[in-house]
């Protein structure tokens, strides 16, 4: 009977915990404190306005809808680029920027400073909402 009941316990404990991490998956976060990135870290030219940079990776579904959303987003706000990167290829870049996860979206201004963060899916909402500080 006490197995029973541990069982039960263990599985509400990892029903909560999975509930939290994917509530928190995607949201912006306020970065502040980070050095810019520039179009020679990244690869390609920093947006006039603001750049949504993604990582991901090969395997990734979310980082699949990711790449839409934010294509979507900055052809619709002028002056603002969606630069990609592969994480796998750009370890220097995930590690200097604490990057743990794929989908990982960054929101820079138009000097390249990190204005919001996002590990896993974010919704389109939330990044034109970022945008909106970003610009």
């Amino acid at each position: 009977m006490t197995g029973l009941v541990v069982c039960v316990a263990v599985l509400a404990v990892a029903s909560a915990f999975g509930l939290v991490q994917r509530r928190r998956s995607g949201r912006m976060k306020v970065r502040q404190g980070e050095a810019a990135l520039g179009a020679a870290q990244l690869g390609e030219e920093l947006g006039e306005r603001a750049t949504l940079v993604q990582f991901s990776s090969a395997f990734c579904a979310p980082c699949r809808a990711t790449r839409r959303v934010l294509g979507e987003v900055a052809e619709m706000v002028p002056g603002v680029a969606h630069v990609e990167i592969d994480a796998e290829e750009r370890l220097d870049l995930v590690r200097e920027l604490g990057v743990l996860k794929t989908p990982t979206v960054l929101v820079l201004d138009a000097a390249g400073h990190i204005v919001r963060r996002a590990s896993g899916q974010p919704r389109k909402a939330d990044v034109i909402a970022a945008l909106g500080e970003a610009v």
